[in-house]
C-alpha cells in the first residue's frame, strides 16, 4: 500500500507538467493548484478504499482530469442559454435579449474609452443622459428625460426627490406587488413619503382622490397594474382625470407605467396597453417604465416627462447611486435611435421580443418541423417527437391575460421500448438543461415541451445537433 502512495505526484512535479503548464497560462496557477489538489483527494479515496487497480488507472488520467474539470468550471458560470419555454420576457433567462447588431455596438463602445460623460463639441464635462435623452423625448413628446438602473429604482428616485416628507396619494387597487416583495407602500415609505390610500380594492373614484387632497399632499401616483387585472365590478381614475386634478390643485401627477411600451400592440391581437405617448399626452407630469421589457432594450428604468421636475430628479442625491452603467447608456442611445427612426412595422422586424410578438403559429410550426424532421431518425423507437399547437406568455409580470398561439416539439418517450437507456420525461428535461449550450424546456402533462416562440432562427441548427446528442443516447 505504501508503494501505491510513494506513486502519488507532488504538486509541483504536475504543475511543472507542460500540459498543466498550457492550463496555467489559461486558469492561473491558483485555480489549477486548487484542481490539482481535488483530484489528487479523489485518487487517495481509491486507495484507501482498497480499489489499486481503478486507482492506477485514474492516477494515469489525473492530468486529462485537470483540464476537463477546470473547463467545466468555466462553463458553469454566465452562459448563453436556448430559451424553448415559451416566456417570453423570462426573467430567470435575463428577460428581453438584446439585438446582436447592438450587442457589437455595444462591445466596441466599451471595450475602450468612451464620452460616456464628455461633451465632445465644448470639450468639458457632458452628462450621460445627452446621448438618449433627446431621442426619447423625440419619440414620447416629453420634455426632458433621464434613466435609473430599474423601474423601481426610478419610482424610488421620483418620490423621494418630489415628495419626501409628504403624502402620496394612490388607490387601493393600484398598491401592487412587482416581484420579490417588493411592493408599492414600501417603496413609498423608503422614498420618504408617507402613504395615503383611497378607494378600495376593485373600486376607485375620482372624488376619492379629491378628498384627500390636504396641505400635505406631495403627489398623486398612478400605478398601471401591468403584472395582473381586476376585472367585473371595477373602476378605476384615468390618467386624463388625474392630470386635470393635478393641474387645478397644482400637485404633481406621476404614472408608474411598469412595464411600457411605445408601439401599439392591438394589430397583433394583443389587448391595449396604454403607450408612453399617451400617457404623456394626457397630462401626466412625470412617467417612469421599465428600458428591458415591452421596450426591448437594456434593464432600466426611464424617468420622462415636464422639464422643471426632471431636473429636481437629476439633482437628487439619489441619482448617484442609482446611475446606469456604460454599458447600459450605450444600449439605451441604440434602442431610442431604433424608436426615433423606425416605423411600427420596421421595429417589429428589428427589435426581438417585438419580433416574438408578431411571429405565427405556422411560421413557428415549420420551424418546430425542421427539429422533428432532423431527430426522428434517432429518436425512433425510444422517444416520440411530434409538432404540437402550444400557448405561449409574456412572462416578467407584463400581459398577464394575454396568451400567444404558437406551436412546438412534443417529445414523449415510448412505453413500449426495450431500450435501456430511454430517458423519463424528467430525465429529459435535464438532459437538454446539460448541454453545451443549455435547452431550457418546459415539463406539462407530463410531456417534455419545446416552444418555438422564444427559439431564433439563427439557434436552430445547434438546437438540432445538441438535440440529437440527447435523443440519440450519445
Amino acid at each position: 500500500m505504501r508503494e501505491l502512495y510513494r506513486k502519488i505526484p507532488k504538486v509541483d512535479v504536475l504543475l511543472a507538467m507542460p500540459q498543466i503548464q498550457e492550463l496555467v497560462r489559461k486558469f492561473g496557477q491558483k485555480a489549477v493548484t486548487e484542481c490539482i489538489r481535488e483530484e489528487m483527494e479523489k485518487v487517495r479515496v481509491l486507495l484507501k478504499q482498497g480499489d489499486a487497480e481503478l486507482f492506477e488507472k485514474e492516477l494515469q488520467r489525473l492530468p486529462d482530469k485537470v483540464c476537463t474539470e477546470l473547463t467545466r468550471q468555466e462553463e458553469s458560470g454566465f452562459r448563453r442559454v436556448i430559451n424553448a419555454t415559451g416566456t417570453i420576457l423570462h426573467t430567470n433567462l435575463g428577460r428581453a435579449p438584446i439585438a446582436r447588431e447592438h450587442a457589437e455596438k455595444i462591445a466596441e463602445l466599451v471595450s475602450g474609452y468612451s464620452n460616456l460623460e464628455y461633451n465632445l463639441e465644448e470639450g468639458h464635462r457632458g452628462e450621460r443622459y445627452a446621448h438618449f435623452e433627446r431621442l426619447i423625448c423625440e419619440v414620447t413628446g416629453a420634455e426632458s428625460a433621464m434613466a435609473v438602473n430599474n423601474n423601481a429604482g426610478a419610482v424610488l428616485l421620483i418620490l423621494s426627490a418630489l415628495a419626501y416628507g409628504k403624502e402620496v396619494i394612490v388607490s387601493r387597487g393600484e398598491q401592487i406587488e412587482i416581484g420579490g416583495k417588493f411592493r408599492v407602500p414600501d417603496v413609498i415609505r423608503q422614498g420618504g413619503a408617507e402613504l395615503c390610500e383611497v378607494g378600495t380594492t376593485n373600486k376607485t373614484h375620482l372624488s376619492d382622490y379629491e378628498e384627500a387632497i390636504c396641505e400635505r399632499t406631495g403627489v398623486l401616483l398612478k400605478v398601471h397594474t401591468s403584472n395582473y387585472r381586476i376585472v367585473g365590478f371595477s373602476e378605476s381614475v384615468s390618467t386624463r382625470e388625474l392630470a386635470e386634478l393635478s393641474v387645478e390643485s397644482s400637485i404633481p401627477f406621476i404614472e408608474d407605467l411598469g412595464s411600457g411600451i411605445l408601439v401599439d400592440l392591438r394589430r397583433y391581437g394583443i389587448s391595449h396597453e396604454p403607450t408612453v405617448q399617451e400617457v404623456l399626452a394626457a397630462g401626466a407630469d412625470v412617467v417612469c417604465f421599465s428600458g428591458d421589457k415591452l421596450l426591448g432594450g437594456p434593464q432600466a428604468g426611464i424617468i420622462a416627462g415636464k422639464k422643471k421636475y426632471i431636473d429636481r430628479i437629476k439633482k437628487h442625491p439619489l441619482t448617484r447611486a442609482l446611475r446606469i452603467d456604460k454599458f447600459t447608456a450605450a444600449s439605451l442611445e441604440l434602442i431610442w435611435r431604433e424608436y426615433y427612426r423606425l416605423s411600427p412595422a420596421q421595429l417589429m422586424e428589428r427589435i426581438p421580443v417585438l419580433r416574438m410578438f408578431a411571429s405565427t403559429r405556422e411560421e413557428q410550426a415549420l420551424r418546430a418541423q425542421k427539429l422533428v424532421n432532423a431527430w426522428k431518425e434517432a429518436a425512433e423507437g425510444r422517444y416520440e417527437v411530434t409538432v404540437c399547437p402550444m400557448e405561449a406568455q409574456m412572462g416578467g409580470g407584463t400581459l398577464p391575460l394575454h396568451q400567444f398561439e404558437g406551436a412546438g416539439v412534443v417529445i414523449v418517450p415510448c412505453k413500449t421500448s426495450a431500450a435501456f437507456d430511454i430517458l423519463t420525461t424528467e430525465g429529459l428535461e435535464h438532459a437538454f438543461r446539460s448541454l453545451k449550450r443549455p435547452v431550457i424546456g418546459r415539463i406539462q402533462d407530463g410531456r417534455f415541451e419545446l416552444h418555438m416562440q422564444t427559439v431564433f432562427d439563427e439557434e436552430l441548427s445547434l438546437f438540432i445537433e445538441e438535440g440529437l446528442t440527447v435523443l440519440a443516447g450519445n
